[in-house]
């Protein structure tokens, strides 16, 4: 074999360049998710807003962030990923920059609810799973993986800063390092990403030459390709059920822990920063969990690990209430951890029921069920913020939050699998 021959099967399929730029745009972007939690009770302090007022804005963010998903699927088709990522990260950066001028509520329903919940929602995980569709044929689930953990990787790094920004400089520097992080990973997005395997001349990593067809390019309007893939799917149980247990999904996770975790410990006499000192644990081990779950995603039924992944996350909703202390005992930090293992284990097994299912509208219906996620995030995001206030404790919003997860591990079970793919409409 000569030289040049063996320096080719050598070299690093470009696919894998393109996912590790999407996993660093994904950590950036995930800055601002994972804020919310540590700058709600620095703004309480200096504007007396109630938690409902802020969670109402978290609320209009977590919706529009699922809400565009699907619609940014269709525009990453329609005019290309470098396009649609680059504008999404500049909308987070004004959205985190203009929060610095908030002196009403409203100011706050307009950055931290719209322009980054478009911001956010224009990648979110139909990004990463475009990625993973369109560059890999062999370890889609793992690379689907290991995108969503860049999520729970950008939490890990960025909530404790931002957590002691708000404690010493104040909130506004905390938001200000989230605009910066977001831009700075706009001309990373402009030199590296490229939109299909055809553009470098190459085909997807894993693709057999022998039967691999480069997909069309779709030229119509991407809100017809979303509202079609949306009216596609909804003739199928599948989805419903999909949709359901993602929207669980979301309110356990989003909207319930990632929103009102850090105020909940604060109740019980926790600092903010070893509050989120604690998401960022939860952030590590959902890094290992969901790589895990994307490599079982690739050898086990999916519906299986969906059924596992709730029933357990279930469990671990039962006990914040008797766990949360002025401290942090043993028995916390077991919590975090088996609840990060979890955290989005279960976006690998239902973005590959969606392929499997869905055929090549997979991406889209995904979107959509990521909308469910979404919306689900958001009524627990405010519901959880009302029962504090009504109540003056969050107990009753864990315990419902186990509950529904029961339901989702069943609508998980049920789900019919389809072993020939459903053709474009």
């Amino acid at each position: 074999m000569s030289a040049p021959e063996l320096t080719t099967r050598r070299r690093i399929h470009p696919a894998w360049w393109i996912a590790a730029v999407a996993f660093v745009v994904l950590l950036a972007a995930a800055g601002f998710r994972a804020a919310p939690g540590a700058l709600m009770v620095p703004l309480h302090h200096e504007f007396g807003w109630s938690t409902s007022v802020m969670s109402a804005a978290v609320s209009i963010n977590l919706l529009l962030f699922g809400l565009t998903a699907p619609f940014a699927a269709a525009l990453m088709d329609r005019f290309g990923i470098r396009r649609v990522v680059a504008v999404a990260l500049a909308f987070i950066a004004a959205g985190a920059g203009l929060t610095v001028l908030a002196t009403e509520a409203w100011v706050l329903l307009l950055t931290w609810g719209v322009l980054i919940g478009l911001g956010t929602g224009s990648m979110a995980l139909v990004f990463a799973a475009t990625i993973a569709n369109r560059w890999f044929v062999k370890r889609r689930g793992l690379v689907m993986g290991v995108l969503t953990a860049g999520s729970a990787t950008g939490q890990l790094i960025i909530l404790p800063p931002v957590a002691g920004l708000a404690e010493g400089p104040g909130w506004r520097a905390a938001s200000l390092l989230i605009a910066a992080i977001a831009l700075a990973a706009v001309p990373l997005v402009a030199g590296v990403l490229r939109d299909h395997p055809e553009d470098l001349g190459r085909m997807p990593y894993g693709a057999d030459p022998a039967r691999h067809v480069a997909p069309p390019r779709h030229t119509g309007s991407a809100a017809r390709r979303a509202i079609d893939g949306l009216r596609m799917a909804a003739r199928r149980p599948a989805f419903w059920a999909l949709a359901g247990a993602f929207a669980i999904c979301g309110a356990t996770t989003n909207g319930l822990v990632g929103v009102h975790f850090i105020p909940s410990a604060h109740d019980h006499g926790m600092e903010a920063t070893v509050a989120a000192g604690l998401l960022a644990v939860v952030g590590v081990f959902d890094v290992v969990g969901t790589i895990a779950s994307g490599w079982l995603t690739d050898h086990v039924d999916p519906r299986i690990l969906l059924l596992v992944y709730y029933s357990f996350r279930g469990v671990g909703l039962l006990v914040p209430p008797w766990l949360l202390a002025d401290t942090v005992h043993p028995s916390m930090i077991v919590f975090v951890v088996v609840y990060g293992l979890d955290w989005v284990a279960t976006v690998p097994p239902t973005s590959a029921l969606c392929r499997e299912i869905f055929g090549d509208q997979g991406t889209i219906v995904f979107g959509w069920v990521f909308a469910s996620h979404q919306v689900g995030a958001a009524i627990a995001s405010l519901t959880a913020g009302v029962i504090r206030d009504t109540l003056g404790t969050y107990t009753y919003a864990w315990w419902g939050g186990a509950a529904l997860c029961a339901i989702a591990a069943v609508l998980s079970i049920v789900v019919r699998r389809q072993r020939t793919p459903v053709s474009t409409p």
